[in-house]
């Protein structure tokens, strides 16, 4: 018990260092104590344990109330590595089953989720329904993420790109970029159709 508190300790002191190394607005301790996303990754580091502990219930109320203090939601299923820097924080969402490896970068709006209850409901018990992101990977915002997939180590998810496959170490996954037309020019029938219509979050 008291290894696993020290632990504790020595895991949530690197998530304040990685919020002054990698957040150029937070000029020291003092003032990332007030990063928005860092209460949420710490209350799902005691939420986690107690879940491994099997007070589910507990660990869920823990969860409900960081949820509802800083938009971001973590399941206390999941897995977290060390040093994983949340960046701004609101509306990301990570699994019961999904693993984060060390040194992962999470920007907003970022989604690590499972297919849908239609699918999931069907998986034998204890099946993987949501990813596993290796070491070292950047998930850009409003990046989608879906299903048992996994993100090699050191990959690159862009902004807004929807993966549901694997994705080996080193790649990038880049969502289509917006078009600039000329001042004047009128887009061709149909070709501006999605552009206008949709989002990554539509589907």
């Amino acid at each position: 018990m008291a290894g696993d508190r020290i632990g504790l300790f020595r895991i949530m002191k690197e998530d304040l260092e990685v919020v002054v190394a990698r957040d150029p607005s937070m000029r020291n301790r003092r003032e990332a104590l007030l990063h928005a996303a860092l209460p949420a990754l710490w209350s799902h580091r005691v939420a986690h344990r107690l879940h491994g502990r099997g007070m589910r219930m507990t660990a869920r109320i823990i969860a409900w109330y960081a949820r509802r203090g800083t938009a971001v939601e973590i399941h206390p299923g999941a897995v977290l590595g060390r040093r994983v820097f949340i960046d701004h924080g609101a509306a990301v969402v990570i699994g019961e089953t999904a693993v984060v490896g060390d040194d992962v970068t999470i920007y907003h709006q970022v989604t690590l989720g499972a297919v849908g209850w239609w699918s999931d409901n069907a998986r034998p018990e204890g099946e993987r329904r949501h990813p596993v992101v290796g070491r070292n990977v950047v998930l850009g915002t409003n990046a989608t993420v879906l299903g048992p997939v996994t993100i090699g180590e050191h990959a690159v998810i862009g902004a807004q790109a929807l993966v549901n496959k694997d994705v080996p170490p080193g790649a990038r996954v880049l969502a289509a970029t917006a078009v600039i037309k000329a001042v004047g020019k009128e887009p061709e029938p149909m070709e501006d159709l999605y552009a206008v219509t949709a989002s990554a979050g539509s589907w």
